[in-house]
């Protein structure tokens, strides 16, 4: 019974020097990539966005460069902004063979972001322009901030 018992005392202790090797490993350490299209907990969304607003309307700008316009689409659906499209890899005529390196990212992506206020479906515009994708987003009248009048009692 003595033997059972350093038995699982010695595994216990094995397991955390080794969660401790492990921690203190350099794989587990490294930094997290900016790549999009990577497998793992190092894949970022893509495309990178920015949101910003003024009184009437959201601005999106998402950073797609080397896209064709036609390849994106662009969806509004219950206050839910959605970017769906593809980035070619390579020209069509191009063999695997012919490369030397390949490493920008390509494939089918779909990007949804919830916007946090009301949008009028009807008031949104998107522009590709320099590698930017522009999205400009109507706010509902609802959405519009209202200043209520206080009346004095007496």
């Amino acid at each position: 019974m003595n033997y059972r018992g350093n038995l699982f005392r010695e595994m216990d202790a094995l397991r955390r020097t080794m969660d401790r090797l492990f921690e203190d490993s350099p794989l587990h350490r490294r930094p997290v990539s900016r790549f999009a299209f990577l497998p793992g907990l190092a894949a970022r969304q893509y495309p990178l966005i920015n949101i910003f607003d003024d009184q009437d309307k959201m601005y999106v700008e998402c950073l797609a460069p080397g896209l064709d316009p036609d390849d994106l689409q662009v969806t509004v659906e219950n206050n839910m902004l959605t970017i769906r499209g593809q980035k070619n890899s390579k020209p069509k005529d191009l063999g695997p063979e012919a490369f030397h390196r390949s490493e920008r990212a390509a494939g089918k992506f779909v990007r949804t972001i919830e916007l946090g206020r009301e949008i009028d479906p009807d008031a949104v515009q998107a522009e590709y322009k320099h590698g930017l994708l522009l999205v400009t987003l109507g706010k509902s009248a609802k959405a519009q901030p209202r200043r209520i009048q206080i009346s004095a009692g007496e």
